[in-house]
């Protein structure tokens, strides 16, 4: 039996006495022997496995120690300054701008076809709706044109009837040539008429309607004071029966309540001589015996409202009022002729309202007066009134006269310029147009005071 070292003994016996006694904190009972074995069999699974840890971390260490890692920003690096792989990459860079220009190409190509099939069709689609719509028909179709139409209204009335083959082009047309003054009435046109023949029938008038006794034409620029002529000469009804309906407020409320759209500036509207001026349009309208002076007003006021109803949105988006376009319609109605010169006269009226100076339109003066001449002078361009807009400024209390749908169209859609100031020609009516005060004196003295 070998002799135990005296540290060896007393340390077993530390540890036997550890397990026969062990901390009061941990357990109350000592521990049996299958206990005491379970326990020192564990212990030394720790130490092993504590061994086969370090053994691995070791291990590891060593192994890291043997060859140094290469960073992922050195390979790329490396690969970037390999002419191989730059060639490659140009080379797939060029493919794809190839292919991207190719793309491009195809695309404008295919849109410029498309632009030019659509226009090739839309000029077609004109061109043979300025034609007959069967030259070789001359079938007799009977067509009502109800009073107070509009252009628009007859070319609707001429496509649905098989007459023609686009109302919107035969309105297109009666506005390029300035035709106006259709009469309503019963009429009889083929699909072999041309566009010109239809306008100028229209314009004399149709076979009649039954029981018509009269046909009231209300010229276009016309005020109150003249349309009361017009009624007295074409009726049984007298001036002053209808002055004293254009003074009659109840009457006026009950159009407003009628259109309200229409009518709701001009009900708001201070110092204006009569609430309807401008509403009134002009037009032909079918005179019946019976027919009362309020219903042939309110026909004449019900198509001013349809002509008006498509800008309403518009104007609402211009911030202006229904009794604003029309002010400025009726100056354009007077103070040009073709609708080049309205389109012109409109935004010269409009550069001045901006720059916050007076109209000055001598078709104010005229009104303020109640008279009816082609020249004003100096004096009196300082009449005291409200409707002097050479004395006040912005649009007035309201319109001067009636406008036709052209000039209406004129204000909603002028024509971009730089101008302040214009005269026409008294002998040719020819509008010249200036942006300085002196040139505008140049021309006046030119072609008016000479």
């Amino acid at each position: 039996m070998s002799k135990q070292h005296p540290e060896e003994e007393t340390f077993k016996e530390k540890i036997m006495n550890s397990l026969n006694n062990p901390d009061p904190r941990i357990a109350a009972e000592p521990l049996d022997n299958s206990e005491k074995e379970n326990i020192m069999s564990k212990n030394t699974n720790q130490s092993d496995q504590t061994e086969s840890v370090g053994s691995r971390r070791s291990s590891k260490s060593a192994s890291s120690k043997k060859e140094p890692k290469v960073s992922k920003t050195a390979k790329k690096e490396e690969s970037l300054n390999d002419p191989t792989d730059v060639k490659k990459r140009k080379a797939m860079k060029n493919r794809e701008d190839r292919i991207v220009n190719k793309i491009v190409t195809v695309v404008v190509i295919s849109l410029l076809l498309i632009g030019g099939i659509l226009g090739f069709s839309a000029y077609r689609y004109v061109s043979s709706s300025l034609k007959p719509l069967d030259p070789d028909s001359s079938k007799q179709v009977e067509v009502e044109i109800p009073s107070g139409s509009s252009n628009k209204r007859i070319g609707e009335i001429l496509e649905d009837n098989k007459v023609i083959k686009s109302g919107m082009v035969f309105n297109y047309f009666t506005k390029f040539n300035n035709l106006t003054g259709f009469q309503a009435g019963n009429y009889h046109f083929s699909p072999d008429m041309t566009l010109d023949e239809i306008s100028k029938t229209l314009q004399q008038g149709g076979i009649g309607s039954a029981g018509v006794d009269a046909k009231l034409t209300i010229p276009e620029g016309f005020d109150i004071d003249q349309i009361g002529d017009a009624i007295a000469k074409s009726t049984k009804i007298k001036k002053s029966e209808f002055i004293d309906l254009m003074e009659d407020q109840s009457f006026f409320d009950e159009l407003h309540k009628q259109y309200p759209e229409l009518l709701d500036s001009a009900a708001k509207a201070e110092n204006v001589r009569y609430r309807l001026e401008g509403y009134l349009f002009p037009a032909t309208y079918d005179y019946f015996k019976g027919t009362s002076l309020k219903e042939i007003v309110t026909q004449m006021v019900d198509k001013t409202n349809s002509v008006m109803t498509p800008y309403f949105e518009e104007i609402k988006q211009k911030n202006m009022s229904v009794q604003e376009v029309l002010t400025l319609a009726s100056l354009v109605e007077k103070e040009g002729v073709k609708e080049d010169d309205r389109k012109n006269i409109a935004q010269v009226f409009f550069n001045r309202l901006d720059a916050g100076m007076p109209l000055q339109s001598d078709i104010s003066i005229l009104y303020a007066l109640g008279e009816h001449k082609e020249v004003v002078s100096i004096k009196e361009t300082q009449v005291d009134s409200p409707y002097n807009l050479y004395t006040n400024s912005g649009y007035g209390p309201g319109p001067f006269n009636s406008p036709s749908e052209a000039s209406i169209e004129a204000v909603m859609e002028p024509k971009s310029n730089n101008y302040y100031y214009f005269v026409a020609d008294i002998k040719t009516g020819e509008v010249y147009f200036a942006q300085t005060y002196e040139e505008h004196m140049v021309l006046v003295e030119k072609y008016v005071n000479n």
